[in-house]
């Protein structure tokens, strides 16, 4: 396993996290005690949870295992996220101080914990103004009840307005912004990806195996049932997947990760978690294990690299049809300038 620091702070964490939205769903209790054994036996010390995971019972499995394992909870990073429903209530959603000091207490509740490690808000919230979502957060830093406070599924402009006035008021700078990315879901290079590496923070991939694309176990004449980090089967996420990456793009991208794990003698699902692990601004990629088996697949990536020309094949075969303008060569030529004379 290697380390990494959390976005422009002291704090050090596995280059793998460990998610647990499938804890209490998918994954029993029991199941749930493995892959924590088995993570943190691995070297792993980040886990990800979000008070909605299962209505608040992924957050209280962690808590039992942690209470269980004292010595371990030290070496844990403990990273949660409010923003969704968790109520029928109007004040049971959103990012207004009600609702997250709500939320925040109750997630330490079922934690078990005085405080957490990292506290992001789990998406952008239209109808609360950005300063009161901050100051709450820079009150709970204060307060001891949270160390470092991050962001999740933002755009670049929404970043970039959060950072600047999070600055502006002197309240806690957010960290990470925790966002969809993988070999399928390049989109985010064009804009928020760009905007975290200026202001320092770091990327915390999600779905970083495009909802089971990117282990090899669909086929091109199968259709995909069951769940995936997107949603329920074919309607919410695998669909989705499709709709949004053109067949042909989506099989290229498993050919060439099915090249280079033939000749490393590793598997699909590993091959694209080093690929993603690698990308600029990644500080730690958050895997979402259903099985032990499947945990100790993904952990077989930790500390592998690829080497440039393998990371260009992927590249080459995962690159997304930009638009000309902004993004294309339209709009990135407009914006390059270089000095006059011989470049040295």
């Amino acid at each position: 396993m290697e380390y990494r620091l959390l976005g422009r702070s002291g704090c050090v964490v596995s280059t793998l996290a460990l998610g647990t939205m499938t804890f209490g769903a998918e994954t029993s209790e029991e199941e749930s005690y493995r892959q924590l054994d088995h993570f943190f036996e691995a070297g792993g010390t980040f886990v990800d949870c979000a008070d909605v995971y299962g209505t608040g019972t992924s957050e209280e499995i962690v808590g039992r295992w942690a209470a269980r394992h004292p010595t371990v909870r030290g070496q844990m990073v403990l990273a949660t996220k409010g923003r969704f429903a968790m109520g029928a209530g109007p004040n049971d959603v959103g990012l207004s101080r009600l609702h997250l000091c709500s939320a925040l207490e109750d997630s330490l509740r079922r934690l078990q914990v005085e405080r957490i490690d990292l506290y992001q808000v789990h998406a952008f919230d239209p109808l609360t103004p950005i300063e009161e979502t901050l100051q709450f957060l820079d009150d709970a830093t204060r307060q001891g009840k949270v160390h470092y406070v991050g962001l999740s599924n933002f755009t670049g402009w929404q970043v970039q307005k959060t950072l600047a006035i999070a600055d502006a008021r002197h309240f806690a700078r957010p960290l990470t912004l925790q966002q969809q990315y993988n070999l399928l879901a390049r989109e985010n290079e064009w804009e928020v990806i760009p905007s975290c590496q200026a202001e320092g923070l770091g990327i915390l991939p999600w779905s970083p195996l495009g909802g089971g694309w990117l282990t090899g176990k669909y086929q091109r004449d199968e259709q995909p049932t069951g769940a995936n980090r997107l949603g329920e089967g074919k309607r919410n996420g695998v669909e989705a997947f499709v709709k949004r990456n053109p067949a042909q793009r989506t099989w290229d991208v498993i050919s060439a990760l099915g090249e280079v794990a033939k000749g490393r003698s590793k598997s699909l699902a590993q091959v694209a978690l080093s690929w993603l692990g690698d990308r600029p601004a990644v500080t730690s990629v958050i895997l979402g294990a259903r099985t032990i088996e499947q945990l100790e697949d993904n952990l077989g990536s930790a500390g592998m690299h690829l080497s440039p020309e393998e990371a260009e094949l992927l590249n080459k075969a995962s690159a997304p049809d930009t638009p000309d303008y902004p993004y294309g060569a339209g709009g990135t030529s407009q914006r390059s300038r270089a000095l006059p004379g011989p470049s040295r």
